[in-house]
Protein backbone atom coordinates (compact mmCIF):
# COMPACT_ATOMS: atom_id res chain seq x y z
CA UNK A 1 0.00 0.00 0.00
CA UNK A 2 1.67 3.30 -0.85
CA UNK A 3 1.15 6.19 1.32
CA UNK A 4 1.62 9.70 1.40
CA UNK A 5 3.42 11.62 4.41
CA UNK A 6 4.20 14.89 4.79
CA UNK A 7 7.36 15.33 7.69
CA UNK A 8 7.96 19.01 9.12
CA UNK A 9 6.38 20.06 5.63
CA UNK A 10 8.11 18.11 3.55
CA UNK A 11 6.15 15.34 1.43
CA UNK A 12 7.67 11.51 1.48
CA UNK A 13 5.80 8.88 -0.17
CA UNK A 14 6.33 5.09 1.39
CA UNK A 15 4.99 1.71 0.88
CA UNK A 16 3.26 0.16 4.25
CA UNK A 17 2.97 -3.52 3.64
CA UNK A 18 -0.12 -4.68 5.92
CA UNK A 19 0.60 -8.72 7.14
CA UNK A 20 -2.04 -9.05 9.30
CA UNK A 21 -4.78 -6.21 10.19
CA UNK A 22 -7.01 -6.67 13.38
CA UNK A 23 -9.47 -9.68 12.11
CA UNK A 24 -6.06 -11.75 11.38
CA UNK A 25 -6.44 -10.62 7.81
CA UNK A 26 -3.90 -10.93 5.47
CA UNK A 27 -4.52 -9.46 2.14
CA UNK A 28 -3.07 -11.04 -1.70
CA UNK A 29 -2.23 -7.85 -2.91
CA UNK A 30 1.36 -7.87 -3.82
CA UNK A 31 4.21 -6.24 -2.23
CA UNK A 32 6.08 -3.66 -4.81
CA UNK A 33 8.40 -1.67 -3.42
CA UNK A 34 8.91 1.89 -5.02
CA UNK A 35 11.68 3.91 -4.98
CA UNK A 36 12.68 5.46 -1.66
CA UNK A 37 11.65 9.14 -1.03
CA UNK A 38 15.09 11.10 -0.36
CA UNK A 39 16.22 11.47 3.29
CA UNK A 40 14.96 15.10 4.51
CA UNK A 41 17.89 17.48 5.00
CA UNK A 42 19.31 18.18 8.39
CA UNK A 43 16.74 20.78 10.85
CA UNK A 44 18.95 23.30 12.13
CA UNK A 45 17.82 25.23 14.78
CA UNK A 46 19.30 28.77 15.45
CA UNK A 47 19.55 30.25 18.77
CA UNK A 48 16.28 32.73 19.59
CA UNK A 49 16.93 36.20 19.58
CA UNK A 50 16.13 37.67 22.72
CA UNK A 51 15.61 41.64 22.44
CA UNK A 52 15.23 43.28 25.85
CA UNK A 53 14.33 46.85 26.07
CA UNK A 54 14.09 48.61 29.90
CA UNK A 55 10.73 49.65 30.55
CA UNK A 56 10.39 53.14 30.93
CA UNK A 57 10.14 54.49 34.69
CA UNK A 58 6.38 54.97 36.25
CA UNK A 59 5.40 58.64 36.12
CA UNK A 60 6.51 60.53 39.17
CA UNK A 61 4.06 61.80 41.39
CA UNK A 62 3.44 65.62 41.36
CA UNK A 63 4.06 67.76 44.82
CA UNK A 64 -0.16 67.18 45.34
CA UNK A 65 0.08 64.01 44.96
CA UNK A 66 -1.42 61.62 42.06
CA UNK A 67 -3.09 58.39 41.08
CA UNK A 68 -1.26 55.65 39.39
CA UNK A 69 -2.64 52.88 36.90
CA UNK A 70 -1.96 49.92 39.00
CA UNK A 71 -1.52 47.66 35.65
CA UNK A 72 -1.19 48.15 32.43
CA UNK A 73 -4.73 48.88 29.93
CA UNK A 74 -6.57 50.26 28.31
CA UNK A 75 -8.80 53.54 29.86
CA UNK A 76 -12.63 52.90 29.25
CA UNK A 77 -13.94 55.94 31.27
CA UNK A 78 -12.22 58.84 32.79
CA UNK A 79 -15.53 59.57 35.64
CA UNK A 80 -14.34 63.17 37.06
CA UNK A 81 -12.56 66.23 35.15
CA UNK A 82 -10.14 68.79 36.58
CA UNK A 83 -11.43 71.09 39.41
CA UNK A 84 -13.81 68.27 40.57
CA UNK A 85 -13.74 67.42 44.55
CA UNK A 86 -13.28 64.35 45.02
CA UNK A 87 -13.86 61.43 47.88
CA UNK A 88 -11.78 58.51 49.18
CA UNK A 89 -12.79 55.67 47.24
CA UNK A 90 -14.95 57.34 44.75
CA UNK A 91 -13.84 55.71 41.23
CA UNK A 92 -12.23 58.23 39.15
CA UNK A 93 -11.02 56.04 36.07
CA UNK A 94 -11.87 52.64 34.64
CA UNK A 95 -9.21 50.17 32.36
CA UNK A 96 -9.88 47.51 30.48
CA UNK A 97 -7.33 44.78 31.71
CA UNK A 98 -6.69 41.57 29.84
CA UNK A 99 -10.83 41.68 29.28
CA UNK A 100 -11.38 42.82 33.03
CA UNK A 101 -12.91 46.19 34.51
CA UNK A 102 -10.52 47.43 36.10
CA UNK A 103 -12.25 50.54 38.48
CA UNK A 104 -9.40 52.56 39.64
CA UNK A 105 -10.90 54.73 43.16
CA UNK A 106 -9.48 57.74 44.75
CA UNK A 107 -7.32 56.85 48.14
CA UNK A 108 -8.01 60.69 49.41
CA UNK A 109 -10.42 63.66 49.49
CA UNK A 110 -8.62 66.02 47.64
CA UNK A 111 -9.83 68.27 44.05
CA UNK A 112 -8.66 66.98 40.48
CA UNK A 113 -5.92 69.16 39.75
CA UNK A 114 -5.39 67.37 36.02
CA UNK A 115 -6.06 63.74 34.03
CA UNK A 116 -3.54 63.29 31.54
CA UNK A 117 -5.40 60.81 30.10
CA UNK A 118 -8.24 59.98 27.57
CA UNK A 119 -10.62 57.44 26.87
CA UNK A 120 -8.86 54.74 24.58
CA UNK A 121 -5.59 55.58 25.46
CA UNK A 122 -3.15 52.59 26.42
CA UNK A 123 -1.22 53.21 29.91
CA UNK A 124 1.43 51.12 31.52
CA UNK A 125 1.40 50.14 35.15
CA UNK A 126 2.55 53.25 36.93
CA UNK A 127 0.85 55.31 34.41
CA UNK A 128 -0.31 58.86 36.31
CA UNK A 129 -3.90 59.00 35.98
CA UNK A 130 -4.92 61.90 38.03
CA UNK A 131 -3.41 64.85 39.17
CA UNK A 132 -4.33 65.97 42.39
CA UNK A 133 -3.98 69.64 43.90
Amino acid sequence: MKLKITVLGVDYEVDVEVLEDDHGYAPAVPVVNYAAAPAPAPVTHAAPVVVTTPAPAPAAAPAGGGLAAPVSGTVIAVNCKAGDVVKRGQTLVTLDAMKMETKIASDRDGTVKDIPVQVSENVREGQLLVEFA
